[in-house]
């Protein structure tokens, strides 16, 4: 019997079994008898039993789970793979750590036919948390813990208004990926690096192409947030790996700037220098929760200025450069 699914829901794992089991299931159990859809689990190099439980989900289903494996290494890669296999009108991506709600799949399918002028519908990325919360972890440091809650209002993402998204929650029509491209490999996180920006990358190439989308928030996906993600050395090291990928990204909107130095931007600079002096403000007062909203900056710009200098070692260029 020919299948084609309406909706293709992609969801790249590496290693994480369990989790990915109960990612599927939120899926394959949707309120949605009415769609036509497919699940695609691109297998990423694992080595627990990944592909074991994937299969044992196969077994069990009428030919709408697809199991794929990707040699390559890296979630671009992982996500690119299953773009690929795709045969839905729209491509769907969760994460391999996250659930979606019982009318995750009818919401995505209704927002998208109600408005034909959307090329990307995204969500929530909200916590499950198993373990009590240091002081510190407010929501201004989320972004390292890969969620986001923008509020109960829908709103439109643009060129003029380039909201990111997250890839644990979203959805584009197929011909975006016809058009544009697809994630670049050389922004991605490997295995299990942190503070990479494909994603990111991506969506603003969308929204400066002039293509719109919609943050719609009652889509949701929950995420378990694991016990080593809430220390601040996660934190560090996170800001500093994004400092690094923002540096390789080399965002011409972004780093515009009157000077650079060593292959940075002045107005990092000044942005850092104040950061430093909030820092030292708040320790001499004793409050370090609060200092470390601002460590976390410093150390984003310690990751831009030494990925910066190793590239100018790799390549040469002038110390300073004024436009």
């Amino acid at each position: 019997m020919f299948f084609q699914p309406e909706i293709s829901v992609i969801i790249p794992t590496y290693n994480r079994s369990e989790l990915v089991r109960d990612a599927v299931l939120s899926v394959l159990r949707q309120d949605a008898r009415e769609i036509v859809f497919e699940i695609i689990v691109v297998d990423n190099n694992s080595s627990d039993d990944t592909e074991a439980v994937i299969k044992s989900l196969i077994a069990g289903n009428e030919g709408n789970l697809q199991y794929v494996v990707e040699r390559q290494q890296g979630n671009a890669y992982a996500r690119n793979a299953g773009i690929a296999k795709a045969q839905g009108s729209l491509i769907a991506f969760i994460d391999d750590d996250v659930v979606v709600e019982g009318n995750w799949l009818g919401l995505l399918n209704a927002t998208f036919q109600g408005r034909g002028d959307l090329s990307f519908v995204g969500g929530r990325v909200l916590p499950r948390w198993n373990y009590p919360l240091p002081s510190w972890l407010t929501r201004k440091h989320w972004s390292p813990l890969a969620l986001i809650d923008y509020g109960e209002e829908e709103f439109l993402i643009s060129g003029q208004n380039p909201i990111g998204l997250l890839t644990a929650n979203i959805a584009f029509r197929r011909n975006v990926f016809d058009e544009l491209g697809v994630f670049s490999p050389e922004l991605q996180r490997v295995k299990n690096g942190i503070g990479s920006l494909e994603d990111h990358e991506f969506l603003m190439r969308v929204c400066r192409s002039g293509k719109k989308g919609l943050y719609v928030p009652r889509l949701v996906a929950v995420a378990p947030v694991d016990l080593s993600r809430l220390t601040k050395d996660y934190h560090r090291r996170w800001h500093s790996g994004h400092g690094q990928f923002y540096a390789i990204l080399s965002d011409p909107e972004w780093e515009r700037s009157h000077f650079r130095f060593m292959g940075v931007p002045g107005h990092l600079y000044r942005e850092t220098a104040t950061h430093a002096v909030s820092w030292f403000s708040r320790m001499m007062r004793g409050t370090p929760d609060a200092a470390f909203e601002h460590e976390c900056k410093l150390r984003f710009f310690g990751g831009f200025f030494v990925e910066r200098l190793r590239n100018r070692r790799r390549t040469g260029g002038a110390f300073l450069r004024k436009s």
